[in-house]
């Protein structure tokens, strides 16, 4: 297991989502990307963080930014959590935990198993822009961050 840095090209994972099966970071498409790995639906913290990130959408469109998340919830309860929450972008479920971790260095929780809080900028090609790993409930992306992170680097590059 290797933790992601910036500059480290981030690793090609297929989701499977409630609309089908998605890769990223090549679902980006040469957009900035968000990639949020969560706990699960039944995180408070999860949800507050994804619902902020359905709220920034626009915000996150004007600097040309995608989100994804990723959890190892299952089809009913993401496609129950995605009705509930009116969240837009696309969540991976039934994530293989195991191989996640070992293709991004995200932290798993042993008993019962599921992926820490992770999250990931991306650049337009793929490669990683902030990495910032948790090993419990809080430590997380925000959007405004992300947001702002977009602007600064459109304006200085």
């Amino acid at each position: 297991m290797t933790l992601l840095s910036p500059g480290d090209v981030f690793p090609a994972l297929t989701l499977t989502t409630t609309d089908g099966e998605l890769t990223l970071p090549s679902a980006f498409d040469g957009d900035f990307g968000v990639v949020l790995f969560n706990r699960g639906a039944w995180c408070p913290y999860c949800t507050a963080q994804l619902r902020a990130f359905q709220r920034a959408l626009p915000k996150l469109a004007s600097v040309g930014a995608r989100v994804a998340a990723v959890w190892v919830d299952d089809e009913a309860t993401t496609k129950d959590f995605i009705e509930q929450h009116t969240i837009e972008f696309p969540i991976g479920y039934a994530a293989d935990a195991a191989a996640v971790a070992e293709a991004t260095g995200a932290f798993v929780n042993p008993d019962p198993i599921y992926l820490q809080s992770t999250g990931f900028v991306l650049d337009p090609n793929g490669k990683v822009l902030v990495s910032v790993y948790s090993s419990g409930a809080i430590g997380r992306l925000v959007p405004d961050d992300v947001v702002g992170m977009i602007r600064y680097l459109r304006v200085h590059q």
